[in-house]
C-alpha cells in the first residue's frame, strides 16, 4: 500500500514540473504503451546567461520531467503517448534565479530581485513531423506578471532512436515582468553613477528566436537529450538600459539523461 501512494505522489507532482523538461517522451515499448503512467525523470546542466540581457554565461542544473503517459480515473488516458498527432496539453514550469547587483557591473545601483518561480498551463498540436504550441505562466514570489511562449517546431528523425526537433519561438510577458526585469527607477538610475537611465518598458513581445532539440533513446528505458536555443530581445525589452549595456542576443546550450518509469496504479 506504500508503495502506491507513493507512486501516486510521484505521478501528480511531475505532472505539474513538465516546463524543464528538455524534451518528450520517446517512442514507447509495447509493454510500456499498456502502462497507465509512464514518466521520463532525470537531470541536466545547461549553459545559460546569469540573468536575462547578460552578456555572461553560468551553467545551472535543471530536471527533465516529461509524461509520456497519464491516467485519471473517469476520465482515462489524459496524455497518450501511442498517439503521435491531435491536440495535447502539458503543464509549464520555470524557476528564475536571485539577480542581484554584485552579478554584473551592469546591474551597479538596482535592486536586488527575488528568486521567481512560474507556474502554468500550455497546449498545441502535433502530427508525426509538425508540432505548434502555445505556453502562459504566472510568476510568484520575484514577480507576480504573466508570460508566455509561442512554437513551432518540425520533427525529424534522421536515424533509429533519434528525433530531432527545431523551430522559431516567441517570448512574450506583461507589465509586471518587463518591470521587474527591465525596469530602472529613478533611484536605481542614480545609484548606477550613470550606466543607466530611468526606464519604464511596456509589456509585449520581448524576444524572438530558435530551438532545438535531439534526443536519443540508449535503451527503453534511459534516454540522452541534447539542447540549444538563441533568443534575440526585441521590443521594450531590448531598450532597455539594461540590456543595452549587456547583451541582446542570448544563447543556451544543455544535455541531459533521463530514466523511464512505467507502472499501473488504479484496477
Amino acid at each position: 500500500m506504500l508503495k502506491l501512494f507513493s507512486r501516486a505522489a510521484l505521478a501528480l507532482a511531475l505532472s505539474a514540473v513538465t516546463g524543464s523538461a528538455l524534451a518528450q517522451s520517446g517512442d514507447l515499448s509495447a509493454q510500456d504503451a499498456n502502462r497507465q503512467f509512464v514518466v521520463d525523470l532525470g537531470i541536466g546542466a545547461i549553459a545559460k546567461p546569469r540573468y536575462e540581457a547578460a552578456d555572461s554565461y553560468l551553467i545551472y542544473p535543471f530536471p527533465i520531467v516529461s509524461v509520456g503517459r497519464f491516467y485519471l480515473p473517469g476520465l482515462g488516458q489524459v496524455v497518450d503517448g501511442r498517439r503521435k498527432s491531435g491536440i495535447f496539453f502539458f503543464p509549464s514550469f520555470n524557476f528564475i534565479g536571485e539577480r542581484k547587483a554584485s552579478d554584473s557591473n551592469d546591474l551597479r545601483g538596482t535592486r536586488t530581485i527575488d528568486w521567481a518561480v512560474e507556474l502554468g498551463l500550455g497546449g498545441g498540436f502535433r502530427t508525426e513531423h509538425f508540432r505548434a504550441f502555445a505556453e502562459l505562466r504566472q510568476g510568484i514570489n520575484g514577480h507576480t506578471g504573466q508570460v508566455g511562449q509561442l512554437g513551432l517546431d518540425g520533427i525529424v528523425y534522421p536515424a533509429e532512436k533519434w528525433e530531432v526537433s527545431f523551430g522559431p519561438r516567441a517570448d512574450f510577458a506583461t507589465d509586471d515582468y518587463m518591470d521587474t526585469y527591465f525596469g530602472v527607477t529613478s533611484s536605481e538610475a542614480a545609484a548606477s553613477g550613470g550606466r543607466l537611465t530611468r526606464y519604464d518598458p511596456s509589456g509585449g513581445f520581448k524576444s524572438v528566436g530558435l530551438a532545438a532539440r535531439a534526443s536519443y533513446d540508449w535503451n527503453d528505458d534511459v534516454r540522452l537529450h541534447i539542447q540549444g536555443g538563441y533568443d534575440r530581445l526585441v521590443g521594450d525589452a531590448a531598450d532597455s538600459p539594461i540590456a543595452r549595456n549587456g547583451s541582446k542576443d542570448q544563447f543556451s546550450l544543455g544535455v541531459g539523461v533521463s530514466y523511464r518509469f512505467a507502472f499501473d496504479l488504479f484496477d
